[in-house]
This record gives C-alpha cells, structure tokens and sequence, in this order.
C-alpha cells in the first residue's frame, strides 16, 4: 500500500471525480506514464545535443584562454546596441 500525502490525494481525486478517469489506479498510472515520457524526451533532448554542447564548451574554454572575452555588463552593452541600431531605441 502507498501512502499519498494530503494534496496529492486532492489532486488525484479530483481527477477522478472530473469522470477523466475510472479509478485513482488509472489516474496515478496516467501521471506516472506522462512523468516518464517527459524525462525521457529530457533525456533524448540532452543525448542529442550533448557533442554540440561539448565543443561550443570548448569553444568558449579557447577564447577565453586568448582573453578573446568580454565581461556581463560589457556584453549586455554590446547586445542592446546591436539591437538599437537593427531595431532603432524604441523611443518615438
């Protein structure tokens, strides 16, 4: 037997009562199923990207070894700069 806490009783008794489902069972292996698709599609998500992720790490390790870096406010600068002169300031 398993003992649920108090809200996630509520929870899956509302499910219930809504007529979703036929019974907590049904309800508790439904959000069990969903919470395992989602890490699973996480899981696929970061497997995939993983060797990208890798080198644009090592990209970044690189430069910033060359000093080829700039710190937060001078980036931030940079990028509303970029886009006052794509954009214009905003200001009519």
């Amino acid at each position: 037997m398993i003992t649920l806490p108090p809200e996630v009783e509520i929870l899956v008794q509302r499910q219930v009562e809504s007529g979703k489902y036929g019974s907590i069972e049904e309800a508790l292996l439904a959000g069990m199923q969903l919470l395992e698709q989602q890490q699973s599609e996480e899981e696929d998500i970061y497997q995939g990207r993983l060797p990208e992720l890798q080198r644009l790490a090592q990209i970044g390790w690189e430069e910033s070894q060359r000093g080829a870096v700039v710190d937060g406010p001078t980036a931030m600068n940079q990028i509303l700069e970029d886009l006052r002169s794509r954009f214009g300031d905003g200001q009519s």
